[in-house]
C-alpha cells in the first residue's frame, strides 16, 4: 500500500513534468487531462481493467473474472497497487498528445486504454498470459506500463500531427520552449521519488531481502542516466541541455524498471549510462526525421528505453542473461515480447482513433491551438495574463487585450508596440 501512494504521488510529477515542458496557454488543460486520468483510470479498472488483466485466463490471451471486483475483495492492497499503475500507462500519452488535442478526445482514448489495451497487455505479463509461460520477464513495468503507454502515444501523435510552428515548409525543426523549466524539474524529481514505490512495490511484499537491491538498482540506472545524458549533451551540443538531462533520469529509470529485481547493480549502472545516450540520440531522430511532434519526449523515455529495458533483461540478468552465461534465449523471448506488444497496441490504438476520426476531428481547431488550450477547453487560465502584461490604470478589461493580446504573445520574436505591455516572453 505504501508503493501504491508513492506511485499515485507520480502523476503528480507527471502533470509537473508536462506542464513545465509545454506553454503557459496549455497548463490549465493539462492539469485537468493528469487528474481526469488517475479519476477515471480508478474507476474502470474496477468496474472492468482489473478482471480482464488478472482474472481466470481465456487460452493465455485475456481474463475473464473479478469484474466489480466480484469475489476478489481479499485482494484489495493489490487492487489499488495496480490501478495507479494502469493510470500511469494511460497519462504518458498526455504529455506526447499536449497542447493540441481535444479533451474529449483524449478522455476516450484513455477509456480505451485502461479498459482493454493495457489490462490485456498486463494479462499477457503479469496475469498469467502466454508470455508470462514463455519466461518473459518484466518485473515492474518497462513494456507492459511505459512502453505500451508509449506506443498509444507515437499513433495518437500521428494522427494528430505537429503542433503549428513545429515544422517549417523547407523542413525546419522549430523548437517550442518549455515555459517552467523549474515546474519540469520538479516533476522529475517527484517521480524519481515515487518510482521506488513503482520498483520496489512490485515485489508485492515488504521484503527485506529484495526491496532494499531493488532501490539501489533504481536509484543507481536512474543516476547514470543523468550522467550520462549530461555528458554526451556536452558533447554533441558543446553544452549540457537541461531539458535532456532531466528526461536522463526517466531514461534511466524506465530502463531498470524490466529488470530491476534481476540486475546487479553494476549491470543497472550500465543500463542507466546506456539509457541516457539512447534518449539523446532517439530524441534527435524522432523530432527531426520522423516528424513527431512531442513536447516532453514521451515517446522516447517510455518507447524507445522502454524497449532498450526490456531487452537488457535478456542480457544482464544475473541467473539467465546472455553476460551471464545464459544464451540467447531469454534475449529472443525479451524481443519477441516487446513485438508482440507493438503489434497489438499500434493496431488496437490505431484502429480505435480511425473510427473515432470518422465521426469528428479529435484535434482542437488553429484558432483555439493559437489562443491556448486553457481557453478553449476550459474558459479560463492557469495564470493571470492581464496582470502580467497589462496595465491600463483604469482596471477595465478592453476588448483589445482578449485573445488578440494571447496571440500576439504566441509569436516568435514578436514584442507588441503598445505601449503598455512589457516583459513579453512568452513564445512558440
Amino acid at each position: 500500500m505504501f508503493g501504491a501512494v508513492l506511485v499515485f504521488l507520480m502523476h503528480a510529477g507527471f502533470a509537473m513534468v508536462e506542464t513545465g515542458f509545454t506553454r503557459s496557454k496549455n497548463s490549465l488543460n493539462i492539469l485537468m487531462k493528469n487528474m481526469l486520468t488517475l479519476a477515471v483510470s480508478s474507476v474502470l479498472y474496477f468496474v472492468v481493467g482489473f478482471a480482464l488483466m488478472f482474472g481466470s485466463t481465456k487460452g493465455g490471451f485475456i481474463g475473464s473474472s473479478g469484474f466489480f471486483l466480484n469475489g476478489e475483495s481479499d485482494q484489495m492492497s493489490f487492487f489499488v497497487f495496480q490501478i495507479v499503475f494502469a493510470a500511469t500507462c494511460a497519462t504518458i500519452i498526455s504529455g506526447a498528445v499536449a497542447e493540441r488535442m481535444k479533451l474529449s478526445s483524449y478522455m476516450m482514448l484513455t477509456i480505451a486504454m485502461v479498459a482493454v489495451i493495457y489490462p490485456v497487455v498486463g494479462h499477457w505479463v503479469w496475469g498469467g498470459g502466454w508470455l508470462s509461460k514463455l519466461g518473459f520477464v518484466d518485473f515492474a513495468g518497462s513494456t507492459v506500463v511505459h512502453l505500451t503507454g508509449a506506443l498509444g502515444a507515437a499513433v495518437a501523435v500521428i494522427f494528430l500531427e505537429a503542433r503549428l510552428g513545429k515544422y517549417g515548409s523547407d523542413g525546419k525543426v522549430n523548437a517550442i520552449q518549455g515555459h517552467n523549466i523549474l515546474l519540469g524539474a520538479l516533476g522529475v524529481f517527484i517521480l524519481w521519488f515515487g518510482w521506488f514505490g513503482f520498483n520496489g512495490g512490485s515485489t508485492l511484499a515488504a521484503d527485506p531481502a529484495l526491496v532494499p537491491g531493488i532501490i539501489a538498482t533504481t536509484l543507481m540506472s536512474g543516476s547514470c542516466g543523468v550522467l550520462s545524458s549530461a555528458l554526451y549533451t556536452k558533447f554533441r551540443y558543446k553544452r549540457i541541455d537541461a531539458s535532456l538531462t532531466l528526461n536522463g533520469a526517466l531514461a534511466g529509470l524506465v530502463g531498470i524498471t524490466a529488470g530491476t529485481a534481476n540486475v546487479s547493480i553494476s549491470g543497472a549502472i550500465v543500463i542507466g549510462l546506456i539509457a541516457g545516450i539512447i534518449l539523446v540520440e532517439a530524441v534527435h531522430f524522432i523530432d527531426s526525421k520522423m516528424k513527431l511532434d512531442d513536447p516532453v519526449g514521451a515517446i522516447t523515455v517510455h518507447g524507445i528505453c522502454g524497449i532498450w529495458g526490456t531487452l537488457a533483461v535478456g542480457l544482464f540478468d544475473t541467473a539467465n542473461g546472455l553476460f551471464y552465461g545464459g544464451g540467447v534465449q531469454l534475449l529472443g523471448i525479451q524481443a519477441l515480447g516487446i513485438i508482440a506488444v507493438m503489434g497489438w497496441t499500434i493496431g488496437t490504438v490505431g484502429l480505435f482513433l480511425f473510427v473515432l476520426t470518422r465521426f469528428s476531428s479529435i484535434r482542437v481547431s488553429s484558432e483555439e491551438e493559437i489562443a491556448g488550450l486553457d481557453f478553449a477547453e476550459h474558459g479560463s487560465s492557469a495564470y493571470e495574463f492581464l496582470e502580467s502584461f497589462v496595465a491600463t490604470g483604469d482596471g477595465n478589461l478592453h476588448p483589445e487585450f482578449g485573445v488578440g493580446l494571447i496571440d500576439r504573445l504566441n509569436k516568435v520574436g514578436k514584442v507588441s508596440d503598445k505601449p503598455h505591455i512589457s516583459n513579453v516572453n512568452e513564445t512558440v
